[in-house]
Order: structure tokens, then C-alpha cells, then sequence
């Protein structure tokens, strides 16, 4: 009996024992779990690769490039103001000194001012008119109007205004042909050319009278422009490659002769002191008028102006059936030169500018071949019937020679330029445009805005280059010095001499 009393205390020993073990494992277990914790609460930091840190400095400069970009923006927003100011406020000193010229000084006001009693009163109701005069006159209240009504309009008969009839020099073998019936015959031939091109001749007289009175110092050249070329197209119909204007209003300042017209954006405004020569072109159907006068406020000027007058007239007197080119050019310089014009206490001799000159014209082309000098010694081949000439003169107070100078704005293809593949879609683009807008008559910048043309300068540039466009800089002589032209347009008929382009005013 004693035997089996003593066996369970064995098992409970060992049940004992047991359960320790596994509170002592357990505990080690949470030790364990906490362990692992807190090695995931601080997990350590990876390095960084040199790739990272390469990035990292490139974002880093590109940040400090745009924060300076952005700073030079700022300085040329800046500038542009600046320089926007500047521009209105030359605009403003040019009206002022315009105004002073424009009033009249009243001579009976000064006579009136003493007069007292009734002839008090009188004088008081004098000087009211003439300030009532003053502020403007007729049905539009002092406005010039532009005209308007297109020529064909104006004369629905079809005939419209022959120009200067002259008869050829004495000294040549065209003399004595107004009364040839055969000459009469010849030039009857021809009577539908004479009336196109007496029609673009009218539409280019009224632009530019009216042109002459608009034009006052303190407008921009891009608002000089656009108006003229505005009323030029109203008045000569435009009408594609039919009707329209022969090539960009020139309006070249002081030392540059020829060649000049705002592109857009120009802000350059017109002086009181600028000598300005305007020459624009008109044509129907490729029959070209080239015409051009001189526009200046201050009357210092007149003398250079005559000069540059004189001489134009001299080479239209000289021009003539088998008449030598270099012969007009000599008595073009022998006038020319014989004027003096004194400016701020200096006398200058006013030169012809002897790397420009006059040229023949043929149709939808401005320059066909044959010059016209202005000084002597040019060439000795002689002008033929049925040639269309722009006798055109140059005067300078600087070198009597011109340079290209400032920025491009005209240009012109090539009349005989041969097929040239383009490899630039935007380069076969714009002369398509070209080709349908301009053909082979000049355009400008401005006249491609017009078009419809964007984003065209490296296409214009990659014409150039290839030869398909020509790019005609403006010309310019020494700085400092004023230049003037005259130019008309003039027919050699079987008959006589007809200056198409002649008018009232020059």
C-alpha cells in the first residue's frame, strides 16, 4: 500500500516543473517580440548614391538659372517701358514744336491790341473769328479725309489723265516723230498699256497729295505707312497679282537714301528736323508706276530739296529715243552739284550719290535691266522705243555714297531665279505664299504679317541663302548727313516722251 501512495507525488513534481519551463519560455518569447520592435522602431538610414547626390546639384542649378532668367526678364520688361516712355515723349516735343510752326502770327491783332473805345470792341470780335478759324473749317471740321472712291469709279469712262506730254531733244534721232502718221499708228497700238498705266499713275498722284497734307513730326513711321498703303489700296482697287501696290512704302530719314520701311514693332517716330523721302509703287496688272518726293518741316532744307528737284527734271528733259544712258547721267551731276544748301552756320555742295540711279521697267519686274546713272561716265548704251524708265535722283550733304546699313525689310524673288528644291516644309510654305501674294513684285515683312505668314524668319533666311529671294538692306550714307530724292515714271512712245507720274505738286 505504501508504494502506491508514493507515485502520484512524482507526477505532480513534474507537472511542476513543467509549467515553469513554460513561463520561462514565454518570457523569453515577449523578450523577443519587444526586441524586434524596437529594432523596427529605428530603422537606420540608407546612404545616399553619387547618382542621388548628381541629380540633387542639377535640380539645384537649374533652380538658380530660372530665378536668374527670370531677373533679366524683369530688367528687359524695364527697358521696354523705358524706352516706350522715351518714344512718347519725343512724340509729345514733336506735336509741341509742329503746333508752334502751324499758328499764324495774326498782324491785325497786333495793330488792333491799342485801339480803344467802339475800335476796342471791333478788334475784341476780330481776334474771336479768327480764334474760331483757327480751330477748324469746313463740314468736317478741320479733318482731312482720305479719299475713297477707287479711280475706276471716278472716271467710268475708262480714259483717264495723261501725264506731261514732251517731245523728244533736238539733238537725237527721235526728234520730229509727233506728226509721223506711222509713229501716230504705232502708238495706237499700245493705247491699252498708256491707259493702265496712266490709271496706276492717278490712284499714286491723289495717295500721295493726300499723304503730303497728312504727314505731321510726332507720328510713328509704321502709322505713316499703313495709311498710305491703306489709301493706295482703296484707291487703285486691289486685287491680287491684278491691281495693287508695286512694292513697300519707302520712307528712309536723313543719312539713309533708299530701302527703308518699319518692320513691326519699330517705334521710330518722325521729327520736326527728319528729311524724308517717300517712295511707294503702284501697278495694274504688272504695269508699274515708281514715284517718289522728299518731305521736310524745316525750311532750311529747301535748298537741298530744289537741288535734288532740279537735277530729276534735268534727267527726265535729257531722256529720249536712242538718247546714251551715261550722257543724262553727266547732266544730271553737272546740275546737281551746282546747288549749295548752308545748315548751322556750314555750307555743304550737294552731291549725287553715285552708286544709285534710275532703271528701266518692264512688266511685274522694277528693275529690268538697264540703270540710269546720276553721274557721269556710266554706260554708253542708249534708251529704245517703248521702253518704260524711273528717272530717279539722289542728293547728299555726307559722301555721295551709300552703304548697307540697319535692319532688312525688303525683298523680292528673283525674277529669273531657277528651280531649287527646298528641303524645309516651312520653306516651301512661304514661297508659296510669295508666289501668290507677291509673285516677283517686292514685299516687306509687314506685308507677310498681313498674309497670314508666321514664325518665317528662318524660312525667309533659308530663301535667301538658296538664291530663290533676294533681301535689299537699307542704304545709307555717313551719319550726320541729309539725302533727298525725286523720282517719275516716263514712257517713250513711238510719238513723244509722256512723265506719267506727273502732278501739281512735283
Amino acid at each position: 500500500m505504501a508504494a502506491v501512495e508514493t507515485k502520484p507525488v512524482e507526477v505532480q513534481e513534474n507537472l511542476v516543473n513543467e509549467a515553469e519551463k513554460e513561463e520561462i519560455n514565454d518570457e523569453n518569447a515577449d523578450e523577443n517580440v519587444s526586441d524586434e520592435k524596437k529594432k523596427k522602431k529605428k530603422p537606420k538610414k540608407p546612404k545616399k548614391t553619387a547618382a542621388e547626390k548628381a541629380e540633387a546639384a542639377v535640380l539645384r542649378e537649374a533652380a538658380a538659372e530660372k530665378e536668374a532668367a527670370e531677373k533679366a526678364a524683369k530688367e528687359v520688361e524695364k527697358a521696354a517701358k523705358a524706352a516706350e516712355k522715351a518714344a512718347a515723349k519725343e512724340a509729345e516735343k514733336a506735336k509741341k514744336q509742329q503746333q508752334k510752326v502751324e499758328e499764324p502770327a495774326d498782324d491785325d491783332e497786333d495793330e488792333d491790341d491799342g485801339a480803344p473805345g467802339e475800335g476796342g470792341a471791333d478788334a475784341a470780335k476780330k481776334k474771336k473769328k479768327k480764334r474760331n478759324k483757327k480751330k477748324g473749317s469746313g463740314a468736317a471740321g478741320g479733318k482731312l479725309v482720305a479719299p475713297s472712291v477707287p479711280i475706276v469709279e471716278q472716271f467710268k469712262d475708262g480714259k483717264y489723265p495723261e501725264g506731261e506730254i514732251m517731245q523728244y531733244p533736238d539733238s537725237t534721232t527721235a526728234k520730229d516723230r509727233f506728226t509721223s502718221e506711222e509713229k501716230r499708228a504705232l502708238d495706237r497700238m499700245h493705247l491699252d498699256i498708256y491707259n493702265e498705266l496712266r490709271l496706276a499713275a492717278e490712284a499714286h498722284r491723289q495717295t500721295r497729295q493726300y499723304m503730303q497734307k497728312w504727314i505731321k513730326p510726332g507720328m510713328t513711321m509704321i502709322e505713316i505707312c499703313e495709311e498710305l498703303e491703306t489709301t493706295a489700296r482703296r484707291l487703285i482697287g486691289e486685287k491680287g497679282l491684278e491691281a495693287g501696290l508695286a512694292f513697300p512704302t519707302g520712307c528712309s530719314r536723313n543719312h539713309c537714301a533708299a530701302h527703308y520701311t518699319p518692320n513691326a514693332g519699330d517705334p521710330t517716330v518722325l521729327q520736326y528736323d527728319d528729311v524724308t523721302k517717300i517712295d511707294f509703287g503702284t501697278h495694274i496688272k504688272g504695269r508699274i508706276i515708281d514715284c517718289a518726293f522728299t518731305l521736310s518741316f524745316n525750311s532750311k532744307y529747301d535748298k537741298l530739296l530744289e537741288a535734288v528737284k532740279d537735277a530729276t527734271n534735268t534727267g527726265i528733259r535729257e531722256a529720249g529715243i536712242d538718247v546714251r544712258l551715261c550722257d543724262i547721267g553727266a547732266a544730271i551731276q553737272e546740275v546737281m552739284e551746282s546747288y549749295e544748301v548752308d545748315l548751322d552756320g556750314k555750307t555743304y555742295q550737294v552731291k549725287s550719290i553715285r552708286n544709285l540711279n534710275g532703271h528701266s521697267i518692264s512688266p511685274y519686274r522694277i528693275h529690268s535691266g538697264k540703270t540710269v546713272p546720276i553721274v557721269k561716265g556710266g554706260e554708253t548704251t542708249r534708251m529704245e522705243e517703248n521702253e518704260f524708265y524711273a528717272i530717279e535722283t539722289f542728293g547728299s550733304t555726307g559722301r555721295g555714297m551709300v552703304h548697307d546699313d540697319m535692319d532688312c525689310s525688303h525683298y523680292m524673288k528673283n525674277f529669273d531665279t531657277p528651280f531649287v528644291p527646298l528641303r524645309l516644309q516651312s520653306s516651301k510654305q512661304l514661297l508659296g505664299l510669295i508666289n501668290k501674294n507677291f509673285g516677283t513684285l517686292a514685299f516687306c515683312k509687314r506685308w507677310l504679317d498681313r498674309a497670314g505668314a508666321t514664325k518665317y524668319q528662318m524660312a525667309l533666311k533659308d530663301l535667301c541663302d538658296k538664291g530663290v529671294v533676294e533681301a535689299y538692306p537699307p542704304l545709307c550714307d555717313v551719319k550726320g548727313c541729309y539725302t533727298a530724292q525725286y523720282e517719275h515714271t516716263i514712257m517713250l512712245r513711238p510719238t513723244c516722251k509722256e512723265v506719267v507720274s506727273r502732278g501739281d505738286d512735283y
